[in-house]
């Protein structure tokens, strides 16, 4: 058998793997039963409104049954898991008044520099909690409303925000919308009035700390006629021995021919279930951006969704995978056409290594509403080693004859002879696989935002490592 000739260090996560020791002031008895999600409620203050909701969520998810399709969660028991963890301290609006080691959390991460240089609003959340927030002036004078969803349900926007909560995913999606459903806490609440432009991105930042808990963060944003938005969300965790769970929802209301792209960095640890749910739906003329990296996690399932619903409408989805050791990514996207001229345009690529396995699964479906629609699928897959996996699942359901959809997938491996012609030109080995994964990636890296570079280096140009011999 032939020496492995090619080798690429696993993502460097020295900077993630950082934790404190728990101080929370309050963690909810593990498992999930009608009377821990009351004790959640009350302690969330909830309107009644949504305390009914919640119980009727965990009606729903006692009856799901948990998906056979994807890859296993037999390692996740919801009889141990944690579902609300509220840390030591109050929401707080200028950072000198955050306790020091959940202060120190976020300065390791970056956070508060991020926000000083080049972002208009930042929210970060420790465990169940918002623990910062705060927004730049001038973008509150405009009109935009950038909030923790929690005291916004209790303010001038109430109504609003039970006109759209899980109204885009419904707890009888699938049994982890469910559980979402039921035991949700945290996450932001965005508004921006019809024509407004927001220059610079606005932020939320999810950390879970707390070892055997579960972070069911809620985002709901809504985007009115003519307005602007770049939304940028990056969650991590520290590495335990025992499993975490993360099952937020997204929720994304795009107005008429307003734009909104949404950026996540996503690297939690390889202990965490990330079952995530993430919905766009979008009016005439309006355009979702998604933009997705995914680095972390034990297991995920992971595939946001845009509803077309208005002449014109446009959509992108432009993500990026890497699946080391002992990790199962299972991610893509959905396009749904439902109204004529729309279009969709889907560009990936996924990395795996040392026995990862990465699978994209698309789904296109062009109702017979929607002609003249145009949708194009594209994505590529490197596996760095003979023993790691990548697969590629598209769907297509096309409903009118007028339209024009395309697929490509491609999945190769590291090519000794490109590693071998670069070195004859002088470059190192190291230097050779490093131009060649960041090259596979780059069209797809390039759309990450700006304020992730430092993150994004640690994540895409990989230490390269090995002798060809």
């Amino acid at each position: 058998m032939s020496k492995e000739k090619t080798y690429v260090e696993d993502i460097d996560r020295s900077m993630y793997d950082f934790r404190y020791e728990e101080k929370d002031a309050y963690r909810i008895e593990e498992g999930l039963t009608p009377d821990i999600v009351k004790k959640l409620s009350e302690e969330k203050n909830d309107p009644e409104w949504m305390r009914d909701f919640r119980l009727k969520s965990l009606e729903i998810y006692n009856r799901k049954e948990v998906p056979q399709w994807g890859p296993s969660i037999d390692g996740l028991n919801m009889d141990n898991i944690v579902t609300y963890v509220r840390p030591n301290t109050k929401m707080h609006a200028d950072w000198d008044e955050v306790p020091q080691d959940i202060k120190d959390t976020f300065e390791r991460l970056g956070i508060p520099q991020a926000e000083r240089s080049s972002l208009a609003g930042v929210g970060a959340q420790y465990d169940s909690e918002l623990v910062y927030h705060n927004v730049k002036e001038e973008v509150a004078a405009s009109g935009v409303i950038y909030s923790d969803l929690e005291s916004a349900m209790h303010g001038e926007y109430a109504e609003m925000i039970r006109d759209h909560f899980m109204h885009l995913v419904p707890p009888t999606d699938h049994k982890f919308a469910a559980l979402h459903g039921a035991v949700w806490s945290g996450g932001s609440f965005v508004y921006v009035p019809p024509g407004v432009s927001v220059e610079i991105p606005l932020q939320s930042y999810f950390r879970l700390n707390a070892p055997g808990a579960g972070q069911f963060e809620h985002t709901l944003i809504i985007v009115d006629e003519g307005a602007d938005l770049h939304f940028i969300e990056g969650c991590s965790a520290p590495k335990y021995n025992i499993a975490n769970l993360h099952a937020g929802c997204v929720e994304l209301f795009v107005g008429k021919n307003a734009r909104l792209r949404y950026s996540t960095i996503e690297n939690w640890s390889k202990n965490m279930y990330n079952l995530n749910t993430k919905r766009a739906i979008v009016e005439e003329g309006g355009k979702v951006e998604w933009i997705s990296g995914s680095f972390g996690s034990h297991t995920s399932y992971l595939y946001p969704m845009s509803v077309l619903n208005g002449k014109g409408a446009r959509a992108e989805f432009t993500g990026v995978t890497f699946a080391g050791a002992g990790q199962d990514l299972d991610t893509g996207c959905k396009m749904v056409h439902n109204a004529p001229d729309t279009s969709s345009y889907v560009n990936t690529r996924s990395i795996s290594k040392s026995g990862g396995t990465s699978t994209f699964r698309s789904s296109v479906v062009i109702s017979k509403n929607a002609e003249n629609s145009k949708s194009s699928v594209s994505c590529e897959s490197l596996m760095l080693d003979s023993i790691s996996r990548s697969d590629t699942i598209p769907a297509m359901d096309i409903r009118t004859q007028k339209a024009d959809v395309g697929h490509e997938a491609k999945i190769g491996r590291i090519s000794d002879d490109a590693v071998f012609y670069l070195m004859s030109r002088g470059i190192s080995e190291e230097e050779a696989k490093a131009l060649i994964v960041s090259g596979f990636a780059e069209n797809v890296s390039k759309e990450l935002p700006l304020e992730y570079a430092v993150e994004m280096n640690n994540l895409i140009r990989l230490e390269m490592k090995g002798s060809i011999g």
